[in-house]
C-alpha cells in the first residue's frame, strides 16, 4: 500500500478501511504543555516536529441577521477554537474582572429583558472552571429558553481554513456548548450550568424540569447541526465525561442523554457530517448504549490506570466494525515517567487489541498537561511499526 497523508490516514479509520498504518494523533494540545515542554512552538509545529497525523479544530460561529443577531462588539479576542459570541437586543454578554481573587477571575452577565443570569470563571495557565453556576433558580432556565441566541456555523469561513490546511490532517470541530462556559453534549452542558451534583438530584425530585432543561439546550445545537451543511469538516465532537458510566448509571443515560444527543447525531448525518461521541471517563457499561446512537466514531476509552474503566479488546467486540474507536493510550502512565520500551509496548497492546481490523486511532485518552518529549517520539514512531 502506498504512503497516506495524515488525512487519508485518519480518514480511513474514520470510514473503517485499513490505512498504510496505525493513524495516531492527539487530543487539544494544551498550551501551558507547548509553552513547559515545546518552548512555546504552535500545534502544528509540535504535529510536524514529532510526524504525528495533524488535527486542526476551528468552530467559527456566525450570527443570523434576519433574526437580528450580530457579533457581540465586547469579545475582542475571539473565542475557543475561533468561535465567537452571537449576540441581540435581547441577549447581551458583558463581563468584568473581580480583583483580588487567587486566580483570573471574571463575572460574566447575560442581559435580557426578563432579567440577568450571572457566572463566575477562574482561571490559571492550564485550565478554567466555574465558580458560580448560571442556572441557579428553576426559573433561569426560560431567559435561556426566550432569549438565548444560537450558533450556526459560518460555512465560509470553515472552508477557507478546510482549503488551507489540505492534507496535513483532519479537520475537526465540535458541536456548538453554551456561552461561555459549556459542552457539546446535551446533558453536559445542562451539568456545566446547573453543576452535575444537583442535576443528578434533580432527575429524582424534578424530572420534568430536567426534561425542559435539555430540551430547551438540545434544541439549541440541533440548530447548529442543521447549519453546518456544506461545511467541509471531516468529523465533529458531540458528547462530554457527565455523561460517562463513572457520573451516571446507564438507566439516567438512557433517559436523559441519549434522547437529546441522538437527535444531533441525526441531525448532524442529515447535514453531511460525521460526530465522534467522546466519554472521558467510565464506557464500558454503556457501549451499547453510545453505538445505538449511530455516531461514526467513538472515544476516548480511557484506561484503568487513569480512573476508568476501557478495556479495549472487550470494547472492540462489543462496538459494531462500522463505528471507529479513538482513544485508549494512558497518556498518564506512558508519557512520563517510564522507559522508551514501555511506551512503544503499550502503542503495540492498544493496536493488537483494538486496531488489527483498521477503525481505530491511535490517541490519548483526552488532553495532557505534562508529557516527555521523547515518550510523544516513542509513542510515534510505535504506531508506524504497527501496519496492515
Amino acid at each position: 500500500m502506498s504512503i497516506m497523508s495524515s488525512k487519508e490516514r485518519l480518514l480511513a479509520a474514520i470510514n473503517c478501511v485499513k490505512a498504510d498504518r496505525l493513524p495516531v494523533t492527539t487530543h487539544h494540545i494544551m498550551p501551558s504543555f507547548l509553552d513547559k515542554y515545546m518552548s512555546g512552538m504552535s500545534s502544528d509545529e509540535f504535529f510536524e516536529h514529532f510526524d504525528l497525523d495533524a488535527i486542526c479544530w476551528a468552530v467559527p460561529h456566525r450570527p443570523d441577521e434576519t433574526k437580528g443577531e450580530f457579533y457581540n462588539p465586547d469579545q475582542g479576542e475571539i473565542g475557543f477554537l475561533g468561535s465567537r459570541l452571537i449576540s441581540s437586543d435581547t441577549w447581551q454578554i458583558k463581563w468584568e474582572e473581580i480583583p483580588g481573587q487567587g486566580y483570573h477571575t471574571i463575572r460574566y452577565n447575560m442581559v435580557t429583558p426578563g432579567g440577568t443570569l450571572t457566572t463566575v470563571m477562574q482561571s490559571n495557565e492550564h485550565t478554567s472552571w466555574v465558580t458560580e453556576h448560571l442556572i441557579k433558580n428553576k426559573s433561569d432556565i426560560e431567559l435561556i429558553g426566550e432569549y438565548a441566541t444560537a450558533p450556526k456555523c459560518d460555512v465560509e469561513v470553515l472552508n477557507k481554513i478546510a482549503a488551507e490546511y489540505g492534507d496535513r490532517g483532519l479537520v475537526r470541530g465540535h458541536i456548538c456548548s453554551f456561552d461561555i462556559f459549556g459542552q457539546p453534549g446535551t446533558w453536559q452542558d445542562a451539568s456545566c450550568l446547573f453543576g452535575i451534583e444537583k442535576l443528578i438530584m434533580a432527575t429524582f425530585d424534578d424530572p420534568e424540569w430536567v426534561h425542559q432543561f435539555l430540551e430547551i439546550l438540545c434544541k439549541r445545537k440541533e440548530i447548529f447541526a442543521s447549519s453546518l451543511a456544506g461545511a467541509n469538516y471531516d468529523i465533529l465532537e458531540l458528547g462530554g465525561g457527565d455523561a460517562s458510566s463513572t457520573v451516571i448509571s446507564p438507566a439516567l443515560f438512557d433517559e436523559y442523554v441519549a434522547p437529546y444527543d441522538i437527535r444531533i447525531i441525526e441531525g448532524a448525518h442529515q447535514a453531511g457530517q460525521k460526530i465522534a461521541y467522546h466519554t472521558c471517563g467510565g464506557m464500558m457499561p454503556i457501549l451499547e448504549r453510545i453505538a445505538d446512537m449511530n455516531p461514526d466514531a467513538m472515544e476516548t476509552f480511557t484506561p484503568v490506570g487513569m480512573g476508568a474503566d476501557a478495556d479495549l479488546a472487550e470494547a472492540r467486540k462489543r462496538i459494531p466494525d462500522d463505528i471507529c474507536m479513538i482513544g485508549g493510550f494512558d497518556q498518564l502512565h506512558f508519557f512520563t515517567e517510564c522507559t522508551v520500551e514501555q511506551t512503544k509496548a503499550e502503542v503495540k497492546r492498544c493496536f493488537e487489541e483494538a486496531g488489527q481490523a483498521g477503525s481505530y486511532i491511535l490517541c490519548p485518552s483526552d488532553h495532557f498537561f505534562d508529557a516527555e518529549p521523547e515518550l510523544i517520539k516513542a509513542f510515534v514512531d510505535a504506531a508506524k511499526e504497527c501496519t496492515y
